[in-house]
Order: structure tokens, then sequence, then C-alpha cells
């Protein structure tokens, strides 16, 4: 009986990982869509839901936290509670980009954006959110493969980021009187390909999860290289 309880108990943290990861992945899109489409109401609506992804990492915290007082888990269990406790925080720091973006659509207000300067963040929206959506799967399958995989992908990102800033700062060139609304929008492809970093640093605790081996950045790609 005990054990099927702390069993129950970490497939419980589990869900709830996914629940919220599943809320970030939609949100991402949705914040995009509604910059674009010039939707406040959808944007301040984001900007509010982000107090139930804050207070879903506590929650899921003092969870975490009584599953080891209570249980006291060992070697890979433990790893996946600590895992847990790191992709929550994440995943709270991705949506804090969300909302970020919201407020800026927000700070526009009803001024109409340049078709040139956000091309680009619906496909950076989708590729992270895809990022988000793989790394979830690596987390539930202990998959550290697939975890590198992700990490490799996201240069994508960063490359659609960068054409992004080329854009805006060709625009401010153009443009002068409109510096503000630019360098606003390029604000929101930041907090895209932040984002997109965000996932990587969830691979990073799922390789940990299933290796017990912690590496950052290009030293984990190095580490699968090998």
């Amino acid at each position: 009986m005990l054990r099927e309880t702390y069993t129950k108990e970490l497939r419980h943290l589990q869900d709830e990982i996914l629940r919220m990861g599943s809320e970030v992945e939609e949100n991402l899109l949705k914040a995009v869509d509604a910059l674009i489409k010039r939707d406040l109401n959808a944007s301040e609506r984001l900007v509010q839901s982000d107090k139930w992804f804050n207070q879903r990492r506590i929650d899921i915290g003092h969870q975490a936290f009584g599953v080891i007082a209570t249980q006291q888990p060992i070697a890979g269990d433990l790893r996946l509670i600590a895992a847990t406790l790191e992709i929550a925080g994440e995943l709270e720091r991705i949506h804090d980009y969300v909302k970020g973006i919201g407020n800026i659509s927000l700070m526009i207000g009803e001024e109409a954006v340049p078709a040139e300067l956000v091309m680009h963040m619906p496909i950076m929206a989708e590729k992270a959110r895809f990022m988000l959506h793989r790394a979830l799967d690596a987390f539930t399958e202990r998959n550290s493969q697939l975890a590198y995989e992700i990490i490799k992908s996201d240069d994508e990102v960063d490359k659609l980021y960068n054409k992004t800033y080329r854009a805006v700062m060709r625009y401010m060139a153009d443009n002068s009187d409109d510096f503000e609304l630019a360098q606003r929008l390029e604000w929101a492809g930041h907090n895209l390909e932040r984002a997109a970093d965000r996932v990587t640093n969830i691979c990073e605790w799922v390789v940990y999860m299933a290796t017990g081996q912690y590496n950052q950045g290009k030293d984990l790609l190095r580490s699968f290289q090998k």
C-alpha cells in the first residue's frame, strides 16, 4: 500500500508538469496571435493568466517537498523530483515571456504593427512550442537522446530572431518616428528566443534525471558527441 501511494504521488507530480506545460504551449501561440491581430482583450487575459502559472509552480514545489519528507526517495526517484522542481520553474519563466508579449501588445495599444517586423514571430512561437512539447515527451520517457536533439534545434529559433532583429534595425533607420514601436516588437521577438532557451534548460534537467549527469548548453552537446 505504501509503495502504491508513493508511485501515485510521483505520477501526480509528472502529470502536473505535463498539465502546466500544455498550458504554456498553448499560450505561446496565443500571445503572438494576439500581438499580430491587435487583440488587446486576449493580450490582457494572457497577462492575467500568469498568476495561475506562478501558483502552479508553488503548488508543485509543495507537493515535491511533501514526497521527499514522507517517502524519502533515493537515486532515480530523487532525481525525478529534483528535475520536476526545476522544470516547473522553467515553465513558469517561459510563461513570464508570454506575459511579457501580452504586456508589449497592451503598451502598443490600438496601433497597427508593421508586417515585416512580426512576420517571423508565428514561426518562432510554433518552433518554441514544438520544442517544449518534445521536451515534455522526453521528460515523460526519461529520454536523454531526445532531449539532446531538442537542444540542437534551438539554433532554428535563434536564426529567426536574428532575422527579426535585422528587420527592426532597418525599419528604425527608415522610420525614426516609430522607434519605440519597433523597439517593443524587438522585445517581443527576444521573448520568444528566450522561451526557446528555457526549453533547452528543461532538456538539461531531463538528461540529469535520466543519466545522473548535469551539463549546460554546449558542454551537454559535446558530451553527446563523444
